[in-house]
């Protein structure tokens, strides 16, 4: 069966990444992330030492803290033209990005669950 040039073109056309959405997207999803892992990592070893308000202080301040640090990878993106924005040369650079800005979202809860912990030991 051969299909009509009309049929042909309402087919829909693969469109392009556009990095500055998709990096806003991984920001968005890593600072949800990184508050649920901040709020069951961080608060539990935190509240072990302390039956007070702090972990939860703490719990404030940390967040706070990551929000510019994942605003400067969203703003490095986010500055880009409409023709930069759909680059494929750019996908290491945004691989890059991802990779780190995922790796702070896992790893800082963790890191500073430990460095926590180890004070409440030594204190």
């Amino acid at each position: 069966m051969v299909k009509s040039d009309k049929q042909a073109a309402t087919l829909p056309v693969a469109r392009k990444r556009d990095w500055r959405k998709a990096m806003s997207d991984h920001v968005a999803y890593g600072l949800l992330a990184y508050t649920a892992l901040q709020i069951f990592v961080t608060v539990k070893a935190l509240s072990e030492g302390s039956s007070t308000a702090l972990p939860y202080l703490a719990l404030i301040v940390l967040v706070a803290g990551i929000i510019p640090v994942c605003r400067w990878f969203e703003k490095r993106w986010a500055v880009l033209s409409d023709a930069e924005a759909a680059d494929p040369s750019l996908a290491g650079e945004f691989r890059r990005d991802v990779t780190a800005l995922w790796a702070m979202a896992i790893g800082l809860p963790f890191g500073l669950a430990l460095i926590f912990k180890m004070l409440l030991s030594v204190f």
